[in-house]
């Protein structure tokens, strides 16, 4: 700085990428809580469909074990449960994708470089959803399959 001008008082010097990690700080705070939080929305989701799967299991353990004892192979019973859960989740897509674009207009202005209709990211969340109620439907599923009819009829 003295170079250019000797004249000039310089009484803090940083770098740019310092000078512009001060001045973002609060949006990257804002993108990590939003981040964590879309984290722990998506996990509990999963958790809340496998609860609701494996109590409707539990609760259809007799039907199971006299589909299985009627000669139902495991994958039709792995079929039925996942079916099961797998309407849920259309269900909840549709639902949430439909808030998503009426409510559209009032989030975009907290939106930066995204429109709140964006198609990609409209795709994007329902992949994302569909990966994480694959495991929560494919588990009960399994355990399903495993029923021992004769327990079944027994309990």
């Amino acid at each position: 700085m003295a170079e250019i001008d000797s004249e000039v008082p310089v009484d803090r010097m940083m770098s740019f990428d310092d000078l512009m990690a001060d001045r973002l700080w609060s949006r990257r705070l804002s993108v990590l809580l939003v981040s964590s939080f879309s984290g722990v929305a998506l996990f509990l989701s999963a958790v809340g469909l496998y609860g609701i799967l494996a109590y409707s299991v539990s609760q259809r353990k007799r039907e199971i074990g006299v589909r299985i004892a009627l000669g139902a192979n495991r994958d039709n019973i792995l079929q039925l449960v996942i079916r099961q859960g797998l309407k849920l989740v259309i269900i909840g897509l549709v639902v949430g994708i439909a808030a998503s674009l009426v409510l559209a207009r009032i989030i975009e202005n907290i939106l930066f470089g995204v429109s709140g209709s964006d198609p990609v990211s409209l795709v994007l969340a329902v992949v994302v959803l569909g990966l994480a109620a694959l495991p929560a439907c494919l588990l009960p599923g399994l355990r399903a399959t495993r029923i021992s009819p004769t327990m079944a009829l027994r309990d």
